[in-house]
């Protein structure tokens, strides 16, 4: 029997087909990944590192990946033909492993770096899995409780921010940016599905607007990036996907942790 979701769209569309043309061709280092997983694909992007991309449906996983990684999980990244996934760690690994490309996206000052970590993880634990909380429940109240949860959660990650901006540590993008971005450039699926994330707009966020403010600032660099733009696929082929999620029958395992109340796996 099939899985439920493996009928989501098959390849990457727009501006991110044309880069999954451009990386077709054979090179050291591989990534598997399907149009719909943003983070790694991101930093290769940013950091200008050579790749091939294979793209995978990872409900129908190719013999080649499940060979490297038995597990197929998706995005896995082919280095040295030894495997090595979960996202936030690739992305790190990335950083270290190839540290004349493309700006570095993790600060030298050990500190700030540890700092950077920590909110790292409450966006992987806390902003993510509110994100995938945003289902019909039994009453109205339910849904404005994951809302509220959830701009909670953005509220918290944005007064981390430096004030200045419009990226998270100030003028240059660090790694946090790009973890974040994926779900941060997809927020339109609350308009489609539930009326709204209710963002305050500019202007009337009252004793919040500062917080509010600084949040548009860095949501519109993201937007603007291109290692985002040219990874986005377009608008139409995302919504079966958050359909599944707004009507709780996503078996993704990230969909099984959303409701187990864990982080990203």
């Amino acid at each position: 029997m099939a899985h439920p979701d493996s009928d989501l769209h098959p390849e990457a569309t727009g501006l991110a087909k044309a880069v999954v043309d451009r990386h077709s061709s054979p090179e050291p280092l591989v990534l598997y990944s399907g149009w719909f997983f943003q983070r790694v694909w991101t930093v290769l992007e940013e950091k200008g590192i050579p790749y091939q991309y294979v793209e995978v449906n990872p409900y129908h996983k190719p013999e080649s990946l499940l060979k490297l990684n038995p597990r197929g999980l998706v995005p896995t990244l082919q280095y040295d033909n030894k495997p090595l996934y979960e996202s936030t760690v690739v992305c790190e690994f990335l950083e270290d492993a190839y540290p004349d490309h493309g700006p570095k996206l993790l600060p030298s000052d050990p500190y700030v770096r540890a700092k950077l970590r920590i909110w790292t993880d409450f966006v992987t634990s806390r902003v993510i899995p509110s994100f995938h909380r945003f289902q019909p429940g039994p009453s109205s109240n339910s849904i404005e409780k994951v809302r509220s949860e959830f701009l909670g959660y953005l509220k918290e990650f944005v007064d981390e921010m430096n004030e200045e901006g419009p990226f998270f540590l100030g003028r240059e993008p660090s790694l946090i940016d790009f973890l974040m971005a994926p779900w941060a450039v997809r927020l339109w699926v609350f308009d489609h599905f539930k009326g709204g994330l209710g963002i305050p707009e500019d202007g009337k966020g009252g004793l919040d607007e500062k917080s509010w403010s600084r949040w548009r600032k860095w949501l519109a660099a993201i937007n603007e990036r291109k290692s985002i733009k040219e990874t986005t696929s377009e608008r139409q082929h995302y919504l079966p996907i958050y359909q599944r999620y707004a009507d709780n029958t996503a078996q993704s395992e990230l969909a099984k942790a959303t409701r187990e109340g864990k982080g990203v796996p």
